[in-house]
Parts: structure tokens; sequence; C-alpha cells
């Protein structure tokens, strides 16, 4: 079986996480794909496939007969979808020999226009996959598993010569939680790659360092008539501390390497008033400042309005991974290869953002991430095509080949 064709089943499963469950997994429904692909994988052969009671997938392939010595290689990516746009019903479309321009939708006429998304002139001539307008399509990460185990069902069915291979699949990525219950010891494998990103040629070992900041403003009521010198209203302050920050430095402002600060939340009243911020930079040092900022700010203020009317809780949600794959840097120099392998251009492109790869590599497996050939993730202009789902099960395919020969 071709990858799109498990691609186009997986997407009709309904997997959005909540990220306002407290349950692990965030939603249940997550357990019908998870049992889905466990039953799969041990139709392939995978007879150890499993599920756990937080929704973690785990199988293994054993090394076959005198590749034991070879590094144990594993391939990861997450079952849910994000709930920035409807992840159930959905009906993927497929545009066969696309002709690189303008995509309608046929549910709600909504248009990919190649004006806007310059990517779309590269797939001329490929069958390209969209969703009907309606929903996501889920490439955000089913066309990881796909891609995952179809290389799984080749690397047995052609009985090619492999280490082990371990495989994981994990529930609530989108909500930051996908690496939190994930058994790094039991998954068995020595290094790891997650598959979740976006064209099939890049490589994304850095990422963000993250925080997340509650800015709580304590203010204080009074009659307007009478507030002169003695009303603290809580709004104003609020908005006295996010102008502090610089303009300039917020997401639709930044790219690359580029860090940012960004206003997620605002309520409040005259009496209380709450700012919800993420922080985020490549350089831990600058990241390091951008956190010092924020305590200097509430630190003036507080000088100005009276001690303990801005309060800062600020916690460092994850790091940059690089610091963590530089001591194996062969994962980069091989997959490098494997894409090369294919006839593509590597391209090492920062994350703006986390991954689970970034906080398994804390954790102890040093685990870059691929592309999946995956596009405009996160709403219903998401797109990919076949021709870049087969490519990518071939780049994997190269990997486990590329640590074969390292026994």
């Amino acid at each position: 079986m071709r990858a799109y064709e498990r691609f186009l089943r997986y997407v009709k499963v309904h997997t959005t996480s909540d990220p306002t469950s407290p349950s692990h997994p965030t939603t249940l429904r997550q357990f019908d794909l998870a049992n889905q692909l466990v039953e799969e994988l041990k139709a392939l052969g995978l007879a150890d496939a499993r599920v756990d009671e937080h929704c973690y997938v785990y199988a293994a392939i054993p090394a076959t007969p005198g590749c034991e010595g070879a590094p144990a290689i594993g391939f990861i990516s997450h079952m849910d979808t994000t709930d920035d746009a409807p992840g159930e019903n959905v009906n993927p479309v497929l545009h066969e020999n696309y002709d690189g321009g303008d995509v309608t939708l046929p549910a709600t006429g909504a248009v990919i226009r190649a004006a806007e998304f310059p990517f779309l002139a590269g797939l001329k001539g490929q069958t390209l996959i969209t969703t009907d307008g309606t929903t996501l399509l889920g490439a955000d990460d089913k066309a990881g598993i796909a891609e995952i185990v179809t290389m799984a069902e080749r690397l047995l069915a052609e009985n090619r010569p492999h280490g082990k291979i371990c495989i994981g699949f994990t529930p609530d990525e989108e909500v930051g939680q996908g690496a939190d219950l994930f058994d790094v010891a039991g998954f068995g494998a020595d290094f790891a790659y997650t598959v979740d990103g976006g064209d099939v040629n890049e490589i994304n070992y850095e990422n963000f360092n993250a925080a997340a900041a509650v800015v709580t403003v304590h203010g204080l009521s009074v009659h307007p008539g009478s507030a002169k010198n003695a009303m603290k209203n809580a709004m104003n302050i609020a908005h006295e501390f996010h102008a502090a920050l610089p303009a300039f430095d917020r997401p639709e402002h930044t790219e690359g390497y580029e860090g940012f600060y960004h206003l997620t939340s605002m309520a409040g009243d005259v009496t209380t008033a709450r700012l919800g911020y993420i922080v985020r930079d490549h350089d831990p040092a600058r990241f390091n400042d951008r956190k010092r900022e924020l305590a200097h700010i509430a630190a003036r203020l507080n000088d100005k309005y009276g001690e303990g009317t801005v309060e800062l809780d600020l916690k460092d949600s994850y790091y940059n991974m690089i610091e963590k794959i530089e001591p194996h840097f062969h994962l980069v120099e091989n997959a490098r290869k494997a894409i090369a392998a294919v006839g593509l251009e590597p391209a090492n492109v920062p994350i703006r953002g986390g991954t689970d790869g970034a906080m398994l590599s804390f954790k102890g497996l040093p685990c870059p991430n691929l592309g999946t050939g995956g596009f405009n993730c996160h709403g219903p202009l998401e797109c990919a095509t076949v021709e870049k789902l087969d490519q990518m099960v071939e780049i994997l395919l190269h990997i486990v080949e590329l640590y074969r020969q390292k026994q």
C-alpha cells in the first residue's frame, strides 16, 4: 500500500486534542486511531505493537540477522490534530496533474492562491491533496504516520536488512504534551527522528527556547467621581506593561531566528487584569534577556504603583534541541544524505516553535525533525501531495540503510 492511501484513511479519524482538558490523553477519541494503528502494525508482523493507557503507540521491528550491532533508530509522529480548525468529517480531495495555479475548495469556494503560497508552483504536475474547505486536512501529522507505517511495510515485504527499528505515535502534540508521558526507556531507540514538518527536503534541529508568562495586575477601584490620586485602574496598568515591551518584537514582525513576545490573552476590569504571553528565542542568551525584561518591567511598575501591584508568573516550556543534537550530528548528516539520495537539496530550517523531538532530546533521546510533504497546516487551506508522501518513505528507507551500515 502506498503512503497516500493510508493517509486518506487516517485523516477520516477524528483525533482533535483539547488544550483545556486536564486528562491524558486530552481526548479519548485519539484512541480510535491508536487502536487502528496497533491492529495495522500487528497485521504487518509487528507482534509487540501496543497502545498504553495514555494513548501512546509503541512497536518495534527487530534487527535482521547480522545487523544486531547497528544503532536502534526510532521514528515518531503524532496522532492528534489541532483545534484551530474542525478535524471531524474530513473529506480529502485529490487534484491529479495539478497545474500549479489557484485551487478552489469545492465545499466552501475558498481559494488556495498561488500568489500567496509560492510553494504551489513546485507542486505542478503532482497529485495535490486538499480539504473540501470545511475542515483541516490532518497532514500534521497523519502524513508522518502514513509514511512511517509504509516504510515499515516496505522493510518487511522487501526483506531489507536493517538494525532495530522503533516506532512511536504520540497523542496531544498539538497542545504541547506529546512527549510528557513518552516511555523513552521502553521505546528502546538509541536515536530517533520525529516526522512532523513541512517539505520533505527539510531538516529541523533548531527550535525556539520557550516560556509562558502570566502578568496579574492588582488595582484599586474607587468611585470615578472621587478617584483622583486614589484609583489604580488595573487595565490601564496592564496596558502600560504591554506598551513597555518592544513593539516590533512581536510574531507579526519577526522571522527566521528572530524571537518575540506574543500577547495571547488579556482580560480584566478596574480591580484585576491579566495578560498572557508566550516568549520565544532561538538564542539562549537572548531568551534569558527577554525573561529578565519582563521581570524588569514588573519591578518598575511596582516601584511606581506600590509593591504587589504587578505579579509575574514566568515558567520555561521547552528549550532549543540543538545542544542535544550537536553531540550526535550524524543524525543531521545522515538525514542530509538520505534527502540527497532521492534527488533533493537538503534544507536546514529553524523551527519557529517546538516539537515532540525537542522535548524528547532533553529526555535523553536525541531527536531532530524531518518533513512530511504537508503545507499550510492548521487550517482549511492545508494540502499535501501523493508524490511527496512517496518521497518521504524513500528518505526514511535510506536513513534505515545508512544506520545499518554503522554496525
